[in-house]
């Protein structure tokens, strides 16, 4: 039987063992509160027009969410209404789930180890597409590329917004901890 109590993700283990201390030396950081950690991913789905048209859309969104962040996701509804789009306030319309701790370094581990190698004609994920304040988006076109999900149970293909928010003050110091966690930048 496995000791959940003694068990430590794969990264998290490495962040503490390797990446810290390289980027102590890269930054020359003095005190080891000032290296920057990920403090949180936020994974989203919107359904748009198919949530309008299906309400049994946004809870297949979210039961799929919850499959692959290991967690229960939340149902998003809209704030008000907008006629154009035939959206009434308070209408389902995706789900989004946040992961911190162990979650989130689980979840990392197998965004890159396991998903993005199945991703088709993929040559890296955008360096560029950080916010100034270190925290780092990206989207996949299609959530099947996570092994959680039963491709044959689909019934819609859906995108997929991750964000994963660190303590880095600049781009460049947490473009460096995500290059040491093996993100696979093109740029």
């Amino acid at each position: 039987m496995l000791d959940t109590a003694a068990y430590t993700p794969r990264l998290k283990a490495d962040f503490k063992d390797r990446i810290r201390a390289a980027m102590k030396e890269e930054f020359g950081y003095t005190n080891d509160m000032q290296i920057p950690r990920l403090d949180k991913i936020v994974l989203n789905i919107g359904c748009g027009a198919e949530a309008v048209r299906d309400s049994k859309k946004a809870k297949s969104a979210q039961e799929d969410l919850t499959l692959i962040a290991g967690q229960k996701a939340l149902t998003t509804i809209a704030k008000k209404s907008i006629a154009g789009f035939r959206v009434r306030e308070e209408m389902p319309l995706g789900a989004k789930v946040t992961l911190r701790g162990d979650r989130m370094y689980e979840f990392l581990d197998r965004l890159i180890t396991v998903a993005m190698p199945r991703i088709r004609d993929f040559r890296g994920v955008n360096g560029k597409s950080f916010d100034g304040n270190g925290n780092y988006a990206m989207g996949l076109k299609e959530h099947l590329v996570f092994p959680e999900i039963n491709f044959d149970k689909i019934d819609e293909n859906w995108g997929m917004d991750i964000v994963i928010a660190t303590t880095a003050k600049t781009d460049a110091e947490a473009k460096a901890m995500l290059k040491l966690f093996n993100m696979p930048f093109n740029s």
